[in-house]
């Protein structure tokens, strides 16, 4: 893997070079993981004239959430506890010459911006903006199979959830069990805090889960998803409760479930960001509840749980091959409950079989 790392850092350095930069300071964490393996809580990356170095405030702990850095990155630990790796990162390009540093300006804070000029005042600072992130864009192969397992671990923890017994257990257990699993499956942990939501909470994005207990005939919408070396991907289920589902509730689910497909089938290399929002959007309008999918219909997953690109109705560029995605369309009914589905896929051209969908727990409604 040093190999790949060093790679990923050539392609940055050269890309600094083209502008005039001799050297560049990576701080945001996801971007540190990307161009090391390793993302220390208050890490922070150097990449010199000399050599590359990661500097730390304390010891690494050795965390598989963590990560392990590349043998070919400079690990080196402040001495002094309570210093701030970034403006020590200034310091030590500053001793090695180098004339014009880029820094992520979308990162620092004004505090720490500040602090670099007064560390390095013969350093120019310049906006590296987001590089890393526009370069983290398309998946490598080793990344897109850190995400296939991250999604056979999600549908593992849910398949077995959807084994037991459900009727009188609150949200809250359900989702404390759920990041249970996911990790007694190999995930570092939850890619996001797992949302249970039952009855009238169901079908509401995002929903943080409470002692309201799951009852017959609720809705009952899932969203959880692992962590595995960094990788993070999603799902989204809504089933029924210990009966026949209502007329109202295949209806609804009917619709959403129509929505979905129709936001997966329009994923392809080229195709704008747009029109998956627009595709999903369209089968919601015409039923009337438009209004109720949200700002998105999804978005990027990587070493962030929402990366770019957004799937929005105001989003700008293409899609691009071997770029992963969620489409998670939903609609909550206030006091009824509602119906999300969301799923994590990889673009695909249509000579390579399509869209790859990683996350594969039924999307039938069952009713549990």
């Amino acid at each position: 893997m040093s190999e790949l790392y060093a790679a990923r850092r050539m392609r940055l350095r050269d890309r600094c070079a083209a502008t005039g930069s001799t050297a560049a300071l990576i701080s945001r964490p996801a971007n540190v993981r990307y161009l090391t393996g390793c993302a220390p809580a208050d890490g922070a990356l150097l990449l010199g004239p000399a050599d590359d170095i990661l500097l730390c405030g304390g010891a690494l702990s050795g965390d598989p959430s963590e990560g392990r850095p590349g043998e070919d990155v400079r690990v080196s630990v402040l001495p002094n506890r309570g210093g701030d790796p970034v403006v020590a990162a200034a310091d030590l390009a500053a001793k090695a010459g180098a004339d014009i540093l880029a820094v992520e300006e979308h990162h620092l804070t004004v505090t720490r911006h500040r602090a670099l000029g007064q560390v390095a005042p013969q350093v120019r600072l310049t906006d590296l903006a987001c590089a890393v992130e526009a370069q983290r864009l398309v998946k490598d192969d080793d990344e897109i199979a850190c995400l296939r397992i991250a999604a056979e671990i999600t549908d593992q923890a849910l398949g077995e959830l959807l084994e037991s017994i459900l009727v009188g257990r609150t949200e809250r257990h359900l989702a404390l069990e759920l990041e249970r699993r996911l990790v007694d499956h190999g995930a570092d942990g939850p890619a996001f805090p797992t949302s249970v939501a039952a009855g009238p909470n169901s079908g509401r994005p995002g929903h943080l889960p409470t002692d309201r207990r799951v009852e017959e005939g609720d809705f009952l919408t899932v969203g959880l998803g692992a962590s595995y070396r960094g990788y993070r991907c999603e799902i989204g289920r809504t089933f029924v409760i210990g009966t026949t589902p209502a007329d109202w509730q295949i209806e609804l689910y009917d619709l959403v479930f129509a929505a979905q497909r129709a936001g997966r089938e329009a994923l392809a290399p080229g195709v704008e960001c747009r029109e998956v929002d627009r595709a999903t959007r369209h089968v919601l309008d015409a039923a009337g509840h438009g209004e109720r999918l949200g700002p998105w219909t999804g978005h990027g997953v990587g070493l962030e749980i929402d990366e770019d690109p957004q799937l929005s109705p105001a989003a700008m560029g293409k899609l691009d091959a071997c770029v992963p995605v969620t489409v998670e369309p939903g609609v909550h009914l206030p006091g009824r409950g509602g119906v999300r589905i969301d799923d994590t896929l990889v673009v695909r051209p249509e000579a390579d079989g399509g869209p790859e969908l990683l996350t594969i727990t039924t999307k039938e409604l069952l009713a549990l």
